[in-house]
Parts: C-alpha cells; structure tokens; sequence
C-alpha cells in the first residue's frame, strides 16, 4: 500500500477499536490523524456513535471537524472542565520507550495540552515514524516567543542542540502558529535523554511548549505496508 493507504487505514482503526458515545474526545492534528477525525464524522453520521464533544488540537482540525459535523469545545468548557476521555493523535517520531517528537505541522504546544489532560492517549503512525533516537533525523520543535527568539537560541545551543527558525513554505518569513508565535527545529547530533530534555527545554524563559512528549504513555498504533497494524504499549 502507498502511504495515504496506510495512514487512512491506521487512523480509521484507531476510530472503530478505541472511540465510543459520549466520550469527551481530543482529535489531532496531522496527515495520519486526520483520517481518525474523518472516521470519527462517519461513524456519527451513521449513527453509530453518538454524544461526542470534540476538542481540536489546530485550525486545520477544527475545519475538518465542523465539516464533518463533530460538535466542538475547548477544555475550558463546563461539559469538558479540563478533562478529556480520550485523544487520538499522531507522532512524527516514536523510540523504543514510546516518548515521542510531535510538532511537524506546528501545532506541538495544543497538541501537548490535550494530550497530558487526556485519561488515554492513542497515536496513530506508520512503519516509517519508528526510530531508535529522537531528534537525530527529524528535529524537535519548540514555541518561542518571537521577543525570546535569541535568548532561546543560545540556551538550546548549549543543551547541544542546532536550532533553526522554521520558514514558511507558501508565504515570506517564519511560520506562525496558530497561537501568534515562532518555530525553532531543533537538530541533535547525538542520542539524548527525552524525559530530562523535555524538562529542561521548559525551563528555558520563552519556551512555551517542546515537541518531546515523554510524560505519558501512550498506546501506539502501527501501520505497515502489508495492511498489517500492530500495537505497541
């Protein structure tokens, strides 16, 4: 199968296996996730799961929703009152421990929120997302204030990282997130301890989310070519 195969069939398994009525449900943000948010919009369609309450890790995924028709909050609500029964999500990396880089669409710092305000936490990937380490093929994004641009950069270089403003791809300038603020990628040449490098990148003045998500343990759903989808715990 070529990969949007693989990523509708894993984000549609992850909708029929772990999501049920009523639940307070946190959607992600993504090209695997997505199709768990357009599966979740059928099986309501269908009458086949009722009462959801959705909240939205980006723009992109609030769109999708209120087109499929999935009824919208945020975890300030009373009905959600900062608490979430379930978030799907998907990763851009996942190591042997099941700590995970996210943020390659930018949506890193709601993406965390839901995820640690969430009881379960499902991702969604591919073969391809798999890794030994983080940070070493593909970068850890974190959310600067654009005034702390600099400051930041510094500290991040002496943790050992190479950081890099992330450009826009369709406009001039950085890219800005949908809370107002900039992206740094940061690149690592050697393995680091996930647990530890997410707490000191929050300790940093102007970091205000990190992509490394080891705080919880989530339960992962792989997707392979042979339509096969194995699960990790």
């Amino acid at each position: 199968m070529d990969a949007t195969r693989i990523k509708k069939e894993v984000g549609f398994a992850a909708a029929d296996e772990y999501v049920k009525s009523g639940m307070r449900l946190g959607l992600g943000t993504g090209t695997t996730a997505i199709w768990c948010a357009r599966r979740v919009g059928e099986l309501m369609k269908q009458g086949k799961i009722t009462n959801i309450l959705a909240v939205p890790t980006s723009s992109q995924t609030e769109l999708e929703c209120q087109q499929l028709g999935i009824p919208l909050r945020s975890l300030n609500d009373p009905e959600i009152n900062g608490e979430l029964d379930l978030t799907i999500d998907g990763a851009d990396e996942v190591d042997r421990d099941l700590c995970l880089t996210k943020g390659g669409g930018g949506a890193l710092l709601i993406e965390k929120i839901v995820a640690y305000a969430s009881k379960q936490f499902i991702v969604v990937i591919d073969t391809t997302k798999l890794v030994s380490h983080l940070g070493i093929t593909f970068p850890i994004p974190i959310e600067v204030l654009r005034l702390a641009r600099v400051p930041v950069a510094r500290a991040c270089e002496a943790l050992g990282a190479k950081p890099e403003v992330r450009m826009a791809v369709k406009k001039m300038g950085p890219v800005i997130t949908d809370n107002g603020n900039l992206l740094l990628d940061l690149s690592f040449s050697t393995p680091f301890d996930p647990k530890r490098m997410e707490q000191e990148l929050s300790l940093i003045p102007g970091v205000l989310g990190n992509g490394i998500f080891s705080r919880v343990r989530p339960t992962v759903m792989v997707g392979h070519p042979d339509r096969r989808i194995e699960t990790l715990r």
